[in-house]
């Protein structure tokens, strides 16, 4: 019996042998493989974040039951007198994206106060959309040459093509947060907490 089991263990350690080695290898080889970077032009690497938070923000606006775009939280509920309904939220949005990108002479630009005057849930969503697909063309116009040239806006923000995409994308991170803090009061779990995170679904920002 003893030699039996000799003879099994030697056997195995035979047949695992080359897979170990293998593996090691294999290991050893990717170990060994250093980080080559490629050059990323920045309309390319400005668009992967900005898909990331359209994905999560219109994810979040269509989440939101219709008959509940008026909500906003109660002065029950806490500090919350005078603060924006669930709708004008997602319609401050849509406008803001095109105000951060106003006096570039972009194609199809919408004078944001149309979009105040939306009242249904299809309208505001579409209008949320299309701020995104300016914002989209926003950042395609962004080249090395003219990442950092100065564009009309406030002087003490020093605003350059770079800086005022990097805004536009930090306020869409800011309202998501208020977002989904408005989806929770009402019992929906945002769609971007009800998935694994992928690099095609969102930013990691997921609350």
């Amino acid at each position: 019996m003893h030699l039996r089991r000799w003879i099994c263990a030697g056997l195995s350690l035979t047949l695992a042998g080359p897979a170990i080695v293998t593996a090691q290898e294999g290991g050893a080889a990717n170990a060994q493989k250093p980080f080559l970077p490629t050059q990323v032009s920045p309309a390319d690497s400005l668009n992967a974040l900005l898909n990331g938070l359209e994905i999560e923000v219109v994810g979040a606006a269509e989440a939101m039951p219709a008959e509940k775009y008026d909500f906003a939280p109660s002065t029950s509920m806490g500090e919350y007198k005078g603060v924006s309904t669930f709708g004008e939220q997602v319609k401050h949005l849509a406008e803001a994206n095109y105000e951060f990108f106003h006096g570039w002479g972009l194609p199809n630009e919408v004078d944001p106060k149309t979009i105040a005057t939306l009242k249904t849930k299809d309208d505001i969503v579409k209008a949320l959309r299309t701020s995104y697909a300016y914002a989209h063309a926003a950042v395609n116009s962004v080249t090395p040459e003219n990442a950092f040239m100065s564009v009309p806006g406030p002087a003490n923000r020093k605003p350059t093509r770079a800086s005022m995409v990097a805004f536009c994308m930090a306020h869409s991170m800011d309202h998501y947060g208020q977002l989904v803090e408005y989806l929770r009061m009402n019992g929906i779990i945002p769609p971007a907490s009800r998935r694994p995170a992928t690099p095609q679904q969102g930013t990691g920002n997921r609350q």
